[in-house]
Parts: structure tokens; C-alpha cells; sequence
């Protein structure tokens, strides 16, 4: 079986460097083959489970064909991703649309599209949602998003099982699932989301957040199909952390969701996609602000948003060559006008103009989150098999920045 985790180091440097030269910077690479060995040890960890892709993670294409030709479920957080889904290949019956207060645009996309495919599940997280879909004359296939009173993750705003923005209250589910089952929707399942990048003590949280879904599970007299206990599984940004020890996880999971009839659903993301991807960006300003060494790069907070938004670390190395050079600590930073435009500190051979870095673990929530902010233009992703490499998303110009522009036609 393949190795847990993928450190920056080991990226062929001559390759990003040929990627980076063909396609330009800043620029994601996504690695297909990486994608589907971290599947395939999902997969052998939860062998009788069903493994549902958190769409929102990546939602490159060739990333979600690659996950549904491997046989992977796909969990969808808006409209456009069942789209993408389903778009990519995805079977309905592999495709689950689970928003949170789902604008009524996306409720309207979803239920047409479930009309079209009954096979499509649709989840639910409060009382109003199930009105809302009833109001629209669906009746298909309804799992209810519960909130356990349980929540873990990386940072507080990715923490999700104790939100009362998420789910339903644990002890409404027994009545709800019940009354919308009288009501006539096709009830096949309950969910719940601890949060995201858990790992280490959060480990905890997960397990009782999973405790607690078999209990329900088993209070029910409904016939559920599945109980989805979310993802979360963490990768390690750091290059010295110990990666997840995803067997036994998997055991203590279906441990603590004890003797249930139906089937445990999980939804990794990041743990599928992260360590399957890096930015590349090139160094364009070296400059000494009294005893700190700045150093400015094409990527910043709208190429990959993490380091602003959460003090996320990831990895950085220089791909520079020239050996022998000293290495300095450096401060990382893009070109935002803003002060929060910081990768971090990092210790790098001496920093030259043009130097060429990457940045590790990108393959997870980074063009995702990217922006227009500043009206840069969102960078390009290139996804690589074995000898074959490909433009996935190609680079924006300013003129797409500008394209749905119109103005005051008075002015």
C-alpha cells in the first residue's frame, strides 16, 4: 500500500519546473495517480462503507472522473457542484446534495434535477428545508443533517458538529425523521459533520459525534439505507507531523457506531485531495526591511487563501537551482494589498528573483477558495498522470475578471 502522506520533497523538481515554464505561475498541479492511491486506502479502510467525495475540497474535473471512475460517492454542498458531479460522470444514485440553508435557486436546481434522476438523495439540515422541499413537490429520496452537540477541526471555523448553523438538534431528529416519513418523502438516511481537518485529540470528538449517530440510528424504527458520519480526516501540513493513522480510525469509527442495519457513509475530502497537489509561484521582490528578509511572490491570498483565513501552514521549498547556497529565514508574501498577504516564515536557500517555489498540500481547498479579489485573475490547474499532463482550468485573463462587468448605462 502507498505511503500515508506525500512531502513536498518528494514532487519531481525538474517536472514542476518543465510545468512551470510551459504553463506559467502561479499554477496548481494536481496529481491523478496520487488521487486514486489515496482513494483506494480509504476505501480498503472502510471496505463495507460507502465512500462519498466532499466535493468542495477540489471540483477540478478530471480530479471528480478520476474519483468516480474508482468508484467514489459524491457529496455535494451547492447546485454547481451536483452539476459538476454529475457533469463528471457521477451515477445519481452516487450523488448526494447536502447545502447548508440552500438558496432557493439551488433548492429549485436540485429538485428538478432529483425529478429527473430519483436516484439523487437530497439532505436536509432543518425543519424549514423539509417545508421548502415539500413546497416543491418532492418526495424523493431525504436524509436529515443532525447536530450532534459534538465538533472538532483545525480551526473554529471549519468546526461544524456543535454550529447550531448545522443539522437539526440531535434530540428533534427521532420526531422529524418520523414526521417526514408520514409526510411521504422516501426517508434513507441521517448525517452529521464533526468538522474539518481532524486529527490528534480531535480524534475524540469524532468518535463520540459517531457514538451518538448509531444511537440515533437505533432509536429510529425507520428503515435507513445509510448513516453518514461525515469526514474531516486531517493530513499533516507540517513536514514533521505524523500523517492519520486511517485503519485505526476506521476501527475506532465503526466501533463507536456499534450494531446498526444500515450502512456507514464517510466524506473525505481533503484527505483524498490535499497532498495530491501543489502551487507553484515564482519569487519577484527580495527585500531586506531591517532585520527581516521579505520575499514576494505571484501567488498570494486570492491563489490560496488558507495561510489569511485560518493561519494555515503549508510547506514551502525552494526549486531553485544552484547548490550550496545558504539558507536564510524569509517571510513569505504575495501581492495583495493587504497585510494579511502573508505565507509565513520560512527557511529557504538565499532567495533570488525568479527563484521557483512550491507550496505543499495545495491540492485541498486552494482554487476552490481562490478569488478576483484585487481583480487578479485566478491561476491556471494542471493535472499530471504519470507522463501525461494536461490544462484542467485554464488561466483567467483580466478581460474575464471584467467580462460581466456593464456599468450604469446613464453614466
Amino acid at each position: 500500500m502507498n505511503p500515508p502522506v506525500r512531502r513536498l520533497e518528494e514532487w519531481d523538481t525538474a517536472r514542476l519546473a518543465e510545468l512551470a515554464a510551459t504553463h506559467g505561475t502561479p499554477l496548481y498541479v494536481q496529481d491523478l495517480e496520487r488521487v486514486r492511491e489515496n482513494y483506494a486506502r480509504m476505501a480498503e479502510a472502510f471496505p463495507e462503507g460507502r465512500v462519498m467525495y466532499a466535493a468542495k475540497a477540489n471540483t477540478a474535473a478530471a480530479v471528480l472522473r478520476t474519483l468516480v471512475e474508482v468508484g467514489a460517492g459524491i457529496e455535494c454542498a451547492s447546485a454547481g457542484e451536483v452539476e459538476r458531479a454529475l457533469a463528471a460522470g457521477a451515477p445519481p444514485e452516487r450523488v448526494q446534495y447536502t447545502a447548508v440553508n440552500p438558496p432557493e435557486g439551488d433548492l429549485d436546481y436540485a429538485v428538478e434535477t432529483a425529478d429527473e434522476h430519483p436516484e439523487l438523495t437530497i439532505t436536509a439540515g432543518a425543519a424549514d428545508t423539509i417545508d421548502r422541499l415539500a413546497e416543491r413537490g418532492f418526495s424523493g429520496r431525504l436524509c436529515l443533517r443532525v447536530n450532534p452537540g459534538v465538533g472538532a477541526g483545525h480551526h473554529e471555523k471549519v468546526s461544524t458538529g456543535a454550529n447550531a448553523k448545522f443539522g437539526v438538534p440531535i434530540e428533534r431528529a427521532p420526531d422529524l425523521l418520523v414526521e417526514a416519513d408520514e409526510r411521504g418523502f422516501d426517508v434513507v438516511g441521517i448525517h452529521a459533520h464533526a468538522g474539518s481537518g481532524i486529527s490528534g485529540e480531535d480524534l475524540a470528538a469524532h468518535r463520540e459525534l459517531v457514538s451518538r449517530m448509531g444511537e440515533l440510528a437505533r432509536r429510529t424504527d425507520l428503515d435507513l439505507e445509510f448513516v453518514d458520519v461525515g469526514g474531516g480526516f486531517g493530513v499533516p501540513y507540517r513536514e514533521g507531523e505524523e500523517p492519520l493513522d486511517l485503519q485505526a480510525v476506521a476501527r475506532a469509527t465503526r466501533e463507536a457506531l456499534g450494531e446498526v442495519e444500515a450502512t456507514l457513509a464517510v466524506e473525505p475530502g481533503r484527505y483524498l485531495v490535499a497532498d495530491a497537489g501543489v502551487l507553484l509561484t515564482r519569487i519577484n521582490t527580495v527585500k531586506s526591511a531591517g532585520e527581516e528578509l521579505v520575499v514576494g511572490v505571484d501567488a498570494g491570498m486570492t491563489t490560496l487563501a488558507r495561510p489569511a483565513i485560518y493561519g494555515a501552514h503549508h510547506a514551502i521549498r525552494s526549486l531553485a537551482e544552484g547548490e550550496g547556497r545558504d539558507t536564510v529565514e524569509a517571510t513569505v508574501t504575495g501581492p495583495i494589498c493587504e497585510s494579511g498577504d502573508v505565507f509565513g516564515e520560512y527557511e529557504l536557500p538565499v532567495p533570488v528573483r525568479d527563484d521557483l517555489l512550491a507550496v505543499g498540500n495545495a491540492g485541498a481547498y486552494g482554487y476552490e477558495m481562490a478569488s478576483q479579489y484585487n481583480s487578479r485573475p485566478r491561476p491556471a490547474t494542471v493535472v499530471v498522470e504519470g507522463e501525461r499532463s494536461a490544462v484542467d482550468r485554464r488561466r483567467e485573463t483580466v478581460a474575464d475578471v471584467r467580462r460581466l462587468d456593464g456599468g450604469a448605462p446613464w453614466l
